[in-house]
């Protein structure tokens, strides 16, 4: 079971939930940027939420399949074709043997998720599959996918073809765009800022710069005023801590983000819609930030891993094998379908 890339798009990668446990020795947990997206395309094709699948970027490649296959893509809309023809996101289907998967261009987001039944056959590299293209290591070589790779797929363990064509479960499904409003936890170091500065941070509207990646989400608007400098002392660098270097511009870290940094971090960017900003275009994209409390942000990604925990009982996926996301539990007592 292979797929051919005939054309590897623009940047086509296979990234998992990330490569965790070694942030101590340097090495950064990658994944994918919107792993809301990915726990969802494996859940319609009845695998593991945190199955490795690939991350495709804005021009996606152009695949063959060499034998059937069942997929599904979710996340960004880059207006799939199967043979020319139409394909839906959000749903599973069935890629016959010698059809032709590719995109016709961005409707919305900018990284869509594809996801086979079985899973990519790709050596994990510290227990992850996810490429780090800086390191150079995970993934297929640690490279983006290109014209003439042949994606080796495992077969599934159960027969899932059943699930083509059936429609999901009512999902609230992230709302895509390039205006979104993205909701933050103040600090660690907001007392580092002016009580102005923080009222710029929550008020204005920030461009997403053209140099943002996979590192860090780099914005541009008006510049947040330092109480006393903007270095610290290097700490840990969480998913969509929010730095400000010297410049008062604030840089959002994603998914490559390094491991420590010594910018001052004014606030965090909430789990849950970190696939929101991920999925805004560089270069188009416009954000706003909202404050919320630490207890709101924990009951939204209850709320979200509910979700998704939802989907995959669905697709008669066994919930007690639902991979976490970023260590927490998918589901607890407040939802009943997790027995």
């Amino acid at each position: 079971m292979v797929l051919e890339v005939l054309d590897g798009g623009l940047l086509t990668t296979v990234q998992d939930l990330g490569r965790r446990g070694y942030e101590r020795y340097g090495v950064p947990v990658a994944g994918a940027m919107d792993p809301f997206a990915l726990q969802a395309a494996n859940a319609l094709v009845g695998n593991p939420l945190g199955e490795a699948g690939l991350e495709i970027t804005v021009l996606g490649p152009r695949l063959r399949a060499a034998a059937g296959c069942l997929m599904a893509l979710a996340g960004a809309d880059l207006d799939a074709r199967v043979d020319g023809r139409p394909v839906p996101p959000w749903q599973a289907l069935w890629l016959p043997a010698g059809a032709t998967l590719n995109f016709a261009g961005r409707r919305s987001g900018c990284r869509a998720y594809l996801a086979v039944a079985g899973g990519f056959d790709l050596p994990a590299v510290l227990g992850s599959r996810s490429t780090y293209l800086r390191g150079g290591f995970g993934g297929l070589e640690g490279r983006a996918v290109r014209a003439g790779d042949r994606l080796a797929l495992r077969a599934p363990e159960r027969g899932y073809a059943a699930l083509a064509g059936r429609p999901r479960p009512p999902l609230a499904l992230p709302a895509y765009g390039d205006e979104v409003t993205v909701r933050v936890v103040l600090g660690p170091q907001a007392d580092r800022f002016t009580a102005e500065g923080v009222e710029t941070f929550l008020g204005a509207v920030y461009e997403v710069g053209q140099a943002s990646d996979r590192m860090g989400y780099r914005l541009r608007g008006p510049s947040i005023a330092h109480l006393a400098g903007a270095d610290v002392i290097s700490d840990g660098i969480a998913l969509g801590a929010v730095q400000v270097p010297g410049d008062g511009q604030p840089i959002v870290m994603m998914a490559d983000r390094q491991t420590t940094g010594g910018y001052t971090k004014i606030a965090t960017v909430i789990g849950a819609d970190i696939p929101l900003l991920a999925q805004c275009l560089p270069g188009a994209g416009r954000v706003r930030f909202a404050a919320i409390t630490p207890a709101e942000a924990v009951r939204l990604r209850r709320d979200q891993a509910a979700r998704l925990a939802r989907l995959a009982g669905a697709s008669g996926y066994n919930l007690a094998d639902v991979t976490p996301a970023d260590g927490e539990v998918a589901c607890d007592e407040e939802y009943p379908w997790e027995r």
